[in-house]
């Protein structure tokens, strides 16, 4: 069942598009529906539908601004507007379609069809994403879980070798010589691994314990078994002592 919203400052459209799509098909049921923007995004705030249709004519904000006032976007977007002009602008506003009124059957069902696709597909990744989250923390040996360009990466102790600082970036490096590059601090780096393996050395690095060489107390570095030399900051040398 698909839960649609509805938004329109006019409430005879609002009750003709309830009835075109009530009507159109037994799988669509019309969650709320709203004339004035404002309560629409309050409830959309609190919650998350299917599917909002959005009039693009309205005097107090128009369907534009209503797009771009929207803190919750995890639903598609379905312009309907009298207007064919608005048509390119509205699919690069992050609609995922339109519908000139009067809205016609078949255009009506090309757009349903693209809703359950648009959904379908978002509810997989989701729900692979939480399954996979949960096996890993449920497993009796856990592994570092890092989210990057798109995608989970679930990588074992052994494989990283330290991570680097980079400003508001970081940089992992591992064992096979591959780097990730993650948009997080290095101190949001450093509460993903585990503390009984990883110590934060430097204020740009943290290194795998197990992964350690050599120590060079006069020149205060470590060298991994990589062969990276690795500075220890003077703050961190005694509780790097202490570890060791």
């Amino acid at each position: 069942m698909i839960e649609a919203v509805l938004v329109d400052d006019e409430l005879k459209a609002i009750q003709s598009l309830s009835w075109e799509l009530t009507n159109f098909s037994d799988e669509i049921n019309i969650g709320a529906s709203f004339t004035d923007p404002k309560e629409a995004l309050g409830y959309l705030e609190k919650n998350t539908p299917d599917c909002l249709f959005l009039d693009i004519e309205m005097p107090t904000m128009d369907g534009f601004q209503f797009i771009q006032k929207l803190t919750n976007k995890n639903f598609p977007v379905v312009i309907t507007t009298a207007y064919n002009q608005y048509a390119i602008k509205a699919l690069k506003n992050e609609a995922i379609d339109y519908l000139l009124k009067p809205i016609d059957t078949d255009d009506l069902k090309d757009t349903i069809v693209k809703i359950k696709k648009h959904n379908s597909k978002n509810f997989s990744v989701e729900r692979l994403e939480k399954i996979l989250l949960n096996f890993n923390a449920n497993a009796l040996h856990k592994k570092i879980t890092i989210n990057t360009d798109g995608k989970l990466l679930f990588l074992e102790s052994d494989e990283i070798l330290y991570a680097e600082s980079d400003g508001n970036y970081s940089t992992v490096y591992l064992s096979d010589g591959q780097k990730i590059v993650l948009t997080k601090k290095l101190k949001e780096v450093n509460e993903l691994l585990p503390e009984e393996s990883f110590f934060r050395i430097h204020n740009s690095y943290i290194i795998n314990l197990s992964k350690i060489k050599e120590f060079l107390k006069t020149d205060g570095y470590v060298v991994l078994k990589s062969n990276h030399k690795i500075p220890v900051s003077r703050q961190k040398k005694s509780d790097f002592l202490d570890m060791l």
